[in-house]
């Protein structure tokens, strides 16, 4: 990220290898999208994933919702 992206809004979203207790960045970014509700999450914020999903959530109350929703589908 270069000095002005920070004021004007620019930043690119990351592409992430999610592994157990830690991440490995595949593609540089600034951010994460959640895989339940879109929000952007930005790198140092992130603390929920699915390694077997490969999927990023915003917050454990979403990371429990997206769980409870797949095994009611199964």
């Amino acid at each position: 990220m270069n000095k002005f992206e920070k004021f004007f809004g620019t930043s690119n979203e990351a592409r992430l290898k999610f592994g157990d207790g830690e991440f490995k960045v595949l593609v540089k970014g600034d951010f994460v999208r959640c895989a339940v509700s879109g929000q952007a999450i930005l790198l140092a914020d992130l603390r929920y994933w699915s390694v077997e999903r490969q999927e990023a959530y915003a917050s454990a109350r979403l990371s429990l919702q997206r769980h409870v929703a797949l095994r009611q589908i199964s």
